[in-house]
């Protein structure tokens, strides 16, 4: 906890040092130069977005071989459960639909 506090003390003194450096009214020394000044400062959030993404990284439950084994296959059996099941559907709709249009036609 004390360091958190720490991290804050010193955030909030950067904070406070940026606001007093002489630049009251002209805006942020990055804003001074534009597009310049951000172009530099995209290494810098590059580098910390990776940091950040290696942090979660160290994170991640990864999953056993067992596991993506039998994953694998309950998403392969209910992909072709359920192409057997639409192509059934597919085909009785498509069987009544001929049937209907030719008891129209036949009405004619």
């Amino acid at each position: 906890m004390v360091g958190v506090r720490r991290e804050q003390l010193t955030m909030a003194t950067q904070v406070e040092k940026l606001k007093t450096d002489g630049t009251e009214g002209r805006g942020s020394p990055l804003e001074m130069l534009g597009f310049f000044g951000r172009l530099g400062e995209y290494p810098r959030r590059w580098r910390g977005f990776l940091h950040d993404v290696r942090i979660e990284m160290r994170q991640v439950t990864w999953p056993t071989r067992r596991e993506v084994f039998v994953t694998t296959w309950v998403v392969m059996v209910t992909v072709a459960f359920f192409g057997v099941f639409f192509f059934g559907v597919d085909t009785a709709a498509g069987w009544l639909v001929q049937h209907v249009i030719k008891f129209i036609s036949s009405l004619r």
